[in-house]
């Protein structure tokens, strides 16, 4: 199971750093940061893939997602100069609770 979250793990940050590189692209319109994307994006689902052997699919996509928005928001935050006001750092602290609720309290995920 470690493994699958560790999978899970490398899924999520190759694509934080694909959606940094998308920001990056300016529309697909630089040829370096478009590879980028391209590249972590098909590792992403990829990693994700081998976490899916052993977690279901509804809670990995809801880690996958939630972890991801957070370390986006983060990424906007500190490269972009991308501003977060109160109602999305709520939103976002919202957003870690379900994953830790999932995380510590479903029955659905193998502990």
């Amino acid at each position: 199971m470690l493994t699958s979250y560790l999978a899970l793990g490398v899924a999520i940050v190759l694509e934080v750093i694909g959606t940094s590189a998308l920001q990056a692209s300016q529309q697909f319109t630089r040829p370096v940061p478009t590879a980028i994307t391209v590249v972590t994006y098909l590792g992403a689902f990829y990693f994700l893939s081998l976490a899916l052997k052993m977690i279901p699919v509804g809670i990995a996509y809801a880690i996958w997602s939630g972890v991801g928005i957070v370390l986006i928001s983060c990424v906007g935050l500190i490269l972009f100069k991308q501003k977060l006001d109160l109602p999305a750092i709520l939103g976002l602290v919202l957003i870690i609770a379900g994953v830790l609720v999932i995380n510590l309290f479903s029955q659905t995920v193998s502990h």
